[in-house]
């Protein structure tokens, strides 16, 4: 009878994380994203390291060899990044998502300057006219890459992020570490905002987070070494890479709006993305919270932005 017992208790712990998973994944986007957030806050204090957003280095030691974007092995320094890329077909492929990994969620806010210079909650859908500067916190529910391309009007695409001026040019993102783009703790005022100019258009940014780097896109060394000295330097991707991109928009994802607005960014947030400290279940959720319907390597998403 006590094993029995033993055994019902199992299969009804079993039954019941099984349901609480199915909910997550059916209705509650933001309760999937939000789950994996520790519990309590990463302390704060004046000696904590701010995270490197460059890639990490390999685990087994062999730190004389590695690969470039294209998947080529090279030794010492990272190979230089010239105008032409490698985009053959077989480094576009999409590597299957390990079998244990999370969905990959992404979650967005984006925030205004006001007349003070604070940043105030805004709704994505808003018109922004001449002077506006806008700002955007990210948070991921797993370790990965984030690359932002922007196009307006549909034009051509320019790479946003990585940027040769910010993070040493990296793009590595942990789990609920917020990341700002632009950085309001850049040296320039240039690189803390995105602001609009007096060209009027529709902007719209892409969120492309993958779980292993994209295969010709220059990172690190590599992208520092394409832009040189050149400040205000943009990496355009070729039509190949660009395809495979809005390709990838083609899968489906799950989400959650939050239509809460005009509130400042907390200190908390601002400090967790400069120092990179992770958030905690109690602090402000994302405004927008995206999440695959499936298991996958990558996520794509994009976020419109009228310029009138």
């Amino acid at each position: 009878m006590k094993y029995l017992f033993i055994l019902f208790a199992c299969a009804m712990v079993s039954i019941f994380a099984a349901t609480s998973i199915a909910a997550l994944d059916q209705d509650d986007v933001r309760g999937a994203f939000l789950v994996s957030r520790p519990k309590e806050k990463t302390q704060n204090t004046n000696t904590a390291p701010k995270t490197s957003r460059r890639r990490p280095r390999p685990s087994t030691g062999a730190d004389s060899t590695k690969k470039n974007n294209s998947g080529t092995a090279t030794t010492g320094s990272s190979t230089s990044t010239t105008g032409t890329t490698n985009t053959s077909t077989s480094n576009t492929k999409t590597k299957p998502a390990p079998v244990n990994a999370p969905r990959m969620g992404i979650g967005l806010t984006l925030f205004m300057r006001d007349a003070n210079g604070l940043a105030i909650r805004t709704d994505p859908t808003h018109v922004f006219q001449k002077g506006d500067r806008v700002r955007v916190l990210l948070e991921t529910n797993a370790d990965g890459y984030l690359y932002i391309f922007n196009t307006t009007n549909n034009g051509p695409a320019v790479m946003l992020y990585p940027n040769a001026e910010l993070d040493e040019a990296g793009n590595y993102l942990q789990a609920h570490v917020p990341f700002e783009i632009p950085s309001s703790a850049a040296v320039e005022e240039r690189l803390r905002w995105l602001a609009f100019d007096e060209n009027a258009g529709d902007e719209r940014l892409f969120f492309v987070f993958t779980r292993e780097p994209l295969p010709g896109v220059p990172i690190d060394d590599d992208l520092i070494s394409y832009c040189g000295d050149k400040k205000g330097c943009s990496w355009k991707p070729t039509d190949e890479i660009w395809s495979q991109i809005q390709k990838e928009m083609s899968h489906p994802l799950k989400t959650d709006r939050e239509k809460q607005y005009g509130a400042p960014q907390t200190e908390r947030e601002q400090q967790a993305s400069n120092r990179g400290l992770g958030l905690a279940k109690e602090d402000p959720p994302p405004s927008l919270i995206m999440m695959a319907s499936a298991n996958t390597s990558r996520l794509v998403t994009t976020l419109d932005l009228i310029h009138k």
